[in-house]
Parts: C-alpha cells; sequence; structure tokens
C-alpha cells in the first residue's frame, strides 16, 4: 500500500471516530500536511508530518505506517509517532489550563444578599478602573 487518503488515514490512527469527522476536520483547516492546508482526497505517505488540532491541542506527527482499516488503539498508535516537540508543548498547554482553572472559585448556593453586594461592588470597582 503507497498511498492513502489522509482522511480514511486519520480514522484508522484513531484520531476521529467517524471518517466524517475527520473530513470535516482536514476540509475545515484543522489538518494541515507538510504544513499546507489540504482536502480530504489527498494522499498520505509514510514520512510525511501532519499537524492536527484537537480541541485545545496541536499534535504534530511523522507518518509511519498506512492503514485503510481501523483496529485497535495498540495498533492504531503504530501507524504515527508524535514528536517531541508537540509532546513537550502539549503537556506545558495542559498545565497552564489547569492553573487558570485554579483561579476560579466554584460556589454551590446562590449568592445571598451580602454576597450579590460584594459582587456588585466589585463589577462597579472593575468599570471604574
Amino acid at each position: 500500500m503507497a498511498k492513502v487518503r489522509i482522511d480514511k488515514w486519520l480514522w484508522a490512527a484513531r484520531f476521529f471516530k467517524t471518517r466524517s469527522l475527520a473530513k470535516q476536520a482536514v476540509e475545515g483547516g484543522k489538518v494541515q500536511c507538510d504544513g499546507q492546508r489540504v482536502k480530504a482526497s489527498k494522499d498520505v505517505m509514510v514520512g510525511q508530518m501532519l499537524t492536527i488540532r484537537q480541541e485545545h491541542d496541536d499534535k504534530t506527527v511523522a507518518i509511519t505506517a498506512l492503514s485503510e482499516q481501523r483496529r485497535g488503539a495498540p495498533e492504531a498508535a503504530l501507524l504515527y509517532e508524535e514528536t517531541e516537540e508537540s509532546l513537550t508543548l502539549r503537556e506545558k498547554r495542559a498545565e497552564e489550563r489547569k492553573a487558570g482553572y485554579a483561579n476560579y472559585i466554584i460556589s454551590d448556593h446562590r449568592p445571598n444578599k451580602k454576597e450579590r453586594r460584594q459582587i456588585h461592588r466589585f463589577q462597579r470597582d472593575a468599570q471604574d478602573d
């Protein structure tokens, strides 16, 4: 097997749950092949670099094998190899997101009268600055 469609390969490598989701991602510009935006019908070959954006993360992977069939996760992981820079950047961004969520206080009740006054005072002071 020398060539496989990019949407089919992304589905077989388990980056997307269905081929239609893979196709939408490619058409939406979320997948780049060797730094270029591509169409879903583009044939990929071993050795090409793909950049895949999923939710908050960008993954840069090198294609190591081709497959048109979706198999188990351990076999799908053999189809690509993620670059070291991509791994470290994803870990760094995950830590930043976790640190950002720590600043939010989640309340288990509606604010009472005193808390509402504090909220309004805070908002009014923020607008004045």
